[in-house]
């Protein structure tokens, strides 16, 4: 037997014993990155303001097959707005083999925010309630160990700061990436 076809036999057996493995579990942990881009509108009193926005973030779950469950943290920079959210998602998907269509609902907190309109003061953000809802499609390719998941989100939170007479509601909108490692 010769060197080649020796590693290309050795590759297939811990290939397929690792498969074999994993297929006996009844849920898969995960890690990943997150990265959107969008938009986002503070509404007012009929003085809304919309403007752009992107946002980072981390997230650690656990697959079941039929659902997924999973902290997040997200970094939401903004034109004016900068906050941080903690945020506990759940979604439903299609037993599908690679691509997996899902939905899913989130809800959780924004914390250590700020609002710097232009030539105005900081205004602090109060931690508030926080709720998402997301519409996506998971890609499973079945020899690595990555999922990337491509998403819309819109993500809601209610009476963020005290401005004047007001209490602005956030309302963020993005199209968004997640890359997961599978353990």
């Amino acid at each position: 037997m010769n060197i080649k076809s020796f590693g290309i036999l050795t590759a297939t057996t811990i290939m397929m014993s690792a498969g074999a493995a994993n297929a006996n579990m009844l849920f898969d942990i995960y890690a990943g990155a997150t990265y959107g881009i969008g938009g986002y509108t503070l509404f007012a009193d009929g003085n809304d303001i919309s403007k752009s926005s992107q946002s980072y973030g981390a997230v650690l779950g656990m697959d079941i097959p039929l659902f997924r469950v999973e902290l997040e943290y997200n970094y939401l920079d903004a034109d004016a707005i900068t906050t941080n959210l903690g945020l506990v998602n759940a979604y439903f998907k299609l037993p599908t083999p690679i691509v997996k269509p899902y939905i899913g609902v989130g809800i959780g907190s924004t914390f250590d925010s700020k609002y710097e309109p232009k030539n105005l003061a900081t205004i602090d953000i109060k931690d508030t309630l926080a709720y998402q809802g997301m519409l996506g499609i998971t890609l499973d390719i079945p020899v690595i160990p990555f999922n990337i998941d491509v998403e819309g989100r819109v993500l809601y939170a209610p009476d963020i700061f005290k401005a004047t007479d007001t209490e602005p509601d956030l309302l963020q909108y993005e199209g968004r990436v997640k890359l997961r490692y599978v353990f």
